[in-house]
Formats: C-alpha cells, sequence, structure tokens
C-alpha cells in the first residue's frame, strides 16, 4: 500500500484513476473516497461495519457469479 497524507492505495491498483483509497480513523473506523477525486464525497464505516466487510471478502460473499 503506498499512503498519501493518512490515505492508503492498494499497490495493486492500476494507472487508469478507477481506485479507491482508505483511511483508518483514530476511533476504530475507516473512511473511503474516490483516489481520482479527493474533495469528492468520503464514505465512513464503524469499526464493525468494516470488519464485517473484510470478513464477507475473506469469505467470497462479493465472489462474481
Amino acid at each position: 500500500m503506498s499512503s498519501s497524507h493518512g490515505w492508503f492505495q492498494s499497490s495493486y491498483s492500476g494507472t487508469a484513476g478507477q481506485n479507491v483509497q482508505i483511511r483508518f480513523l483514530e476511533a476504530g473506523g475507516v473512511a473511503i473516497r474516490h483516489s481520482r477525486d479527493s474533495g469528492s464525497a468520503v464514505l465512513r464505516y464503524t469499526q464493525p461495519e468494516w470488519d464485517a466487510f473484510v470478513r464477507g471478502v475473506k469469505d467470497g460473499e462479493f465472489d462474481r457469479p
């Protein structure tokens, strides 16, 4: 992951600009934004919400059919 002022972007991200960045918040939550438009809306998730999402990814819940 690369970092820019607390925002992280996966090293798997391409150069086309279709990427998201995440930032870990002090209260344990996570903020997510579009990498190309850093001034756009930021989605915020609580730690339990983020943990549930990560578990779902690891368990294959979001795999394409």
